[in-house]
């Protein structure tokens, strides 16, 4: 029913983490210019470096991830530390795997998949819940969409929650993280493989992430300062709900945008979010979505009474977050209108793995119709 195989730690700053895991040069640390330097650099650490960014921008890619390979072959390194947002943390769970060519090979199954190295993960953002997962994403570029490898041979031994390294994280960045992580809670809540422990935190994350989100309404941008510690635990939550329930079609319907025009994760996911929970409402408004509507009615401060309709809910789910941030429609990304029959092909081929969690089935002329009204 629910198992957490991950150690989880806590610190103040990176320099007591660093001191107590003992970071020496058997590490290879993955990571980004812009948090090595103020975090790392004055420690002088022995560890091997690579910093993301010098193979590419945006998501992880097989090509990114290939490159990186080809630099880091023939270093000798026992754990693997992955220190960043989501493309650093789906990049640094591939660096445990034995006998990696192409990684491509890895994501279609093409080779073992064996653990030959400590994973160590270190979240810099409140929104992937990844350090507590055992799937990477990333773009496969020939087939014009991103792929996940699920197994546990990638899932981290030790995730690290260190508050410090939110701070320098963009307004932009922080949100769409933020809603990706309450998306991560609502689905995992509605899965069919959802249970009473997947639940607990699922809810929790849900209070904790509208919480802060009516705070930063209320009091401005930088109330998010005061709340950093929380949110990154909100994140961790609901990392720890889908990492055992999993995630539906919200995260299906998004990665053939994100895939086809780079369109960062988070931010995909939250064009389809409440479009996508409308139509479960609709479909079976008496499941399981009738426990999610009262906990989202009550922590956005709406009355629970019978005349309440589960649309009213998510209107006003909506205005909270296009508050922070404004949905767009598909075509502002440069999605074309003839491409959505072929995007919701593209779904029905590839996303198998997360349909299966969807609240209620979908079938491929609905997937369409999606599509078409988010267009």
């Amino acid at each position: 029913m629910f198992t957490v195989k991950t150690n989880i730690n806590q610190y103040n700053t990176f320099a007591e983490f660093a001191a107590a895991f003992q970071l020496n040069e058997k590490d290879l640390v993955i990571t980004q210019t812009f948090l090595y330097e103020p975090y790392m650099k004055a420690l002088n650490l022995p560890c091997k470096f690579v910093m993301q960014e010098k193979y590419g921008a945006g998501e992880p890619s097989d090509e990114m991830i290939n490159n990186i390979m080809k630099d880091v072959k023939g270093t000798a390194y026992n754990r693997v530390i992955g220190i960043g947002g989501g493309t650093v943390i789906d990049i640094s769970k591939l660096f445990v795997l034995n006998d990696v060519e192409n990684i491509t090979d890895a994501f279609e199954r093409k080779i073992p998949i064996v653990k030959g190295k400590n994973l160590i993960i270190v979240p810099t953002t409140c929104g992937t819940g990844s350090e507590m997962t055992n799937i990477s994403i990333a773009e496969i570029k020939s087939k014009h969409t991103k792929m996940g490898l699920a197994d546990n041979a990638i899932l981290a031994d030790e995730a690290v929650l260190i508050p410090e390294l939110l701070k320098g994280l963009p307004f932009k960045f922080y949100v769409y993280s933020a809603i990706d992580a309450l998306i991560h809670a609502t689905e995992s809540y509605v899965s069919p493989r959802a249970n009473s422990y997947t639940q607990l935190f699922s809810k929790e994350a849900i209070h904790i992430i509208l919480d802060v989100f009516k705070g930063i309404v209320k009091a401005g941008e930088t109330y998010r300062m005061e709340r950093l510690g929380d949110m990154l635990m909100a994140s961790n939550y609901a990392g720890i709900a889908f990492g055992n329930a999993g995630v539906g079609a919200v995260h299906a319907l998004s990665y053939p945008l994100g895939g086809n025009y780079h369109v960062p994760h988070g931010e995909a996911n939250y064009q389809f979010f409440i479009h996508i929970f409308k139509l479960y409402v609709s479909k079976d408004p008496n499941g399981v979505i009738k426990e999610l509507n009262a906990i989202l009615a009550q922590e956005l401060g709406m009355s629970a009474g019978a005349s309440l309709q589960p649309e009213v809910i998510y209107d006003e789910l909506a205005n909270l977050l296009n508050n922070l941030i404004k949905a767009n429609h598909l075509s502002f990304y440069g999605m074309k209108e003839e491409e959505i029959s072929s995007f919701a092909d593209n779904v029905i081929e590839t996303q198998q793995r997360l349909l299966k969690n969807n609240y209620v089935p979908l079938s491929k002329e609905e997937i369409k119709n999606i599509y078409k009204q988010l267009y």
